[in-house]
This record gives structure tokens, C-alpha cells and sequence, in this order.
């Protein structure tokens, strides 16, 4: 894609598209999301307690396509037509196959995603993720697993098309970290390829 714009991180491959979906079609899609998709509160792990995640999210896939996250398998909600298009264009443009999507919302800036990496062994050892952002722009980080001064921050804008290849899910971390500043609600989709599950 001549648009996708590479990113020089050591150890990456990670490109952003500012403004992959035009602003009437990005405002289409988030007010469709936001309204129709059954978004509900999944619980994590942490430290041998099952607590709410800080975001509302909604797993959508074909079948066979669950997904362990954090100590919890998710089964695959079926797609929608809206997202169904957004992963038709997405094939189609960068040469990836995607047969799954995590949509989080994400409601003010209290609302938070914490370090990790997709790394889960149902996404393979060089996973392809590609992140639409819609809504209120916020800060996505990327910080190197064995140097955390290598890090790179990157604000999503609205419409905004981030792809993740390679080693970069091996070599780095990445984080939406909470603000204080006031912001627009936020609706992220990561498209992703999960080998299929018994």
C-alpha cells in the first residue's frame, strides 16, 4: 500500500495510515459500532484475581476462531456487515488474511489498555495485527521488551490504519495508556489471523 507509511523502529515492522477510511465513512462506522455491536466487560487474570478490564470489548470471528486472553477463552460472536467490509478492504489492501477482530471501547481517558504483546500461540510466531482506530485520538506506545528506552509513541487519530508485522510482537510491548486529558470515546479494532481451535 503506497498510503501505509513505514515506521523506522529497530526490530519492528510497523506502518500507520493516518486517514486509511475517509471522515464521513469513519464516522459512519464508529456510530454503527458503538450502537449495535453487544459490547460487555471481560475479566483478566492478575496476580490470581479475575478483575473487570478497564474497556468494553466484543470478540467477533468466523468459527473455530476462539481466543485466550489473560487467562480466559473468548468464542467468536459472529460478524457483522460492517466489519465484515472493513476486513474485505483490509485483505484486499495489504496482501493479509484476517478471520477475527477484537473491537474494544474504550469510554473516556480513565479507560486504559496495559502492556503486552499478541502473542498467544493461536496467532502463530509472526502475527499480523492491523489496528483501525475510530473516535477520539489517543497514545499507543511501543516499548522494546529488552531495552525499554527503545520506545516509540504514536498518537491514533480517527479513521487511522496501524499494522503490526514481523518480529514486532516478539521484540515489543505496547500499551494505551490512561490520560487526564478529556477525550473523545474510542473505538479500536485489531483484525488479526487465529489458527483455528478444536
Amino acid at each position: 500500500m503506497a498510503s501505509l507509511a513505514p515506521i523506522r523502529l529497530e526490530g519492528a515492522d510497523v506502518a500507520l495510515h493516518p486517514a486509511w477510511l475517509e471522515p464521513a465513512d469513519a464516522d459512519a462506522l464508529l456510530c454503527t459500532l458503538r450502537d449495535d455491536l453487544p459490547w460487555e466487560t471481560h475479566h483478566v487474570r492478575l496476580f490470581g484475581r479475575d478483575v473487570p478490564s478497564p474497556r468494553l470489548s466484543c470478540w467477533i470471528g468466523d468459527a473455530g476462531t476462539s481466543y485466550r486472553y489473560s487467562g480466559v477463552r473468548h468464542q467468536p460472536l459472529p460478524w457483522t456487515e460492517p466489519l465484515q467490509a472493513v476486513r474485505w478492504r483490509l485483505e484486499r489492501e495489504t496482501g493479509h488474511r484476517f478471520n477475527s477482530v477484537l473491537a474494544n471501547l474504550y469510554r473516556d481517558g480513565r479507560d486504559a489498555m496495559g502492556w503486552h504483546s499478541d502473542d498467544e500461540p493461536e496467532l502463530g510466531p509472526r502475527p499480523v495485527i492491523a489496528s483501525v482506530s475510530l473516535g477520539g485520538t489517543r497514545r499507543f506506545v511501543l516499548k522494546h521488551r529488552e531495552v525499554p528506552t527503545r520506545k516509540l509513541n504514536l498518537p491514533l487519530p480517527h479513521g487511522s490504519l496501524l499494522l503490526m508485522r514481523g518480529d514486532t510482537q516478539r521484540n515489543y510491548r505496547h500499551a494505551l495508556p490512561r490520560t487526564a486529558l478529556s477525550v473523545l470515546p474510542r473505538i479500536n479494532l485489531t483484525f488479526r489471523h487465529v489458527h483455528a481451535t478444536p
